[in-house]
């Protein structure tokens, strides 16, 4: 018997040149385009020392666009969270007529460019937009303003949360739901003790990703931000700025910071995707059993 498995799982198996190769061209790709591009930021940031690095993340047109960036960051999570939550449920747990509009929607910020939906708000809100007149008479500002910024990371990072939990809560099914009404619980109740916990780890996993989209976003935020300097500027825009000024190591200090945020993701992301498959084999086990 083991001798007929070992030959079935021989026979299978790629001869083992061919997967060095595989694994060299891997490694070779990853060096080329992610760990030399990473080592040349970090390398660029510190080129001209330590206190010339501090000097740039530390102007006052750096820590506005830090500032910014987390607060555009800090009010689309949370919106998206509560959206992603309340969508998921709704397309995994029941049925109604336009679910399939309703997933189409969730996509629509996936096969849209950025720019273009930048541009959607400028037709909306601008000086020559559907209202624009009206926001001109209550001296509303929504483009080249912090409104319109957060109106644009929201519009582009509103999916992640959505389409990570959707598939989850379908392959978890209704019965461990149905089984807590039944016992008398009520909907909030069965929602933060019986669906929560099953969908921590995938909520967590959305939420790192859209975050990470929302401080990196550059597209649709230039598009709205007007490029006021040290008002309406993110990170991204602000890397823009100074390289364009050929200000190479303060655009590239901020750029580190991007980069460590990114890195900090990666780690995090690995980390729960190892929890989330955990969970599911958790979960496949307690259903076999």
């Amino acid at each position: 018997m083991n001798q007929r498995t070992s030959t079935s799982q021989s026979s299978v198996l790629e001869p083992r040149w061919v997967r060095y190769a595989l694994i060299a061209i891997a490694l070779i790709f990853l060096t080329l385009f992610l760990f030399v591009p990473l080592i040349s930021v970090f390398h660029q940031a510190l080129r001209k020392g330590w206190d010339a690095y501090v000097a740039a993340i530390t102007d006052p047109d750096a820590i506005s666009a830090i500032k910014l960036t987390l607060i555009s960051a800090g009010i689309a999570v949370p919106l998206n969270l509560i959206f992603g939550v309340a969508a998921s449920w709704c397309i995994a747990k029941f049925e109604f007529r336009g679910k399939s509009i309703l997933l189409t929607l969730i996509d629509l910020p996936f096969s849209v460019s950025p720019v273009i939906s930048g541009l959607i708000y400028v037709l909306l809100f601008g000086a020559q937009g559907w209202f624009g007149a009206w926001l001109q008479e209550h001296d509303i500002k929504i483009l080249f303003a912090v409104p319109g910024i957060v109106l644009a990371t929201i519009f582009v990072t509103f999916p992640f949360v959505a389409r990570e939990l959707i598939p989850l809560m379908q392959s978890q099914g209704n019965e461990e739901e149905e089984a807590a009404i039944v016992l008398g619980a009520s909907g909030w109740k069965t929602f933060f003790h019986v669906t929560l916990p099953n969908i921590k780890w995938g909520l967590l996993y959305g939420v790192i990703l859209c975050n990470a989209r929302a401080m990196g976003e550059f597209g649709a935020v230039s598009v709205v931000s007007g490029h006021i300097r040290g008002m309406t500027n993110t990170m991204p825009l602000q890397v823009e700025i100074l390289y364009n000024e050929y200000n190479f190591a303060a655009a590239f200090a901020v750029a580190s910071l991007l980069a460590m945020l990114a890195l900090v993701t990666l780690a995090v992301k690995s980390f729960i995707e190892w929890r989330l498959h955990e969970n599911q084999i958790d979960n496949a086990d307690q259903r076999i059993s």
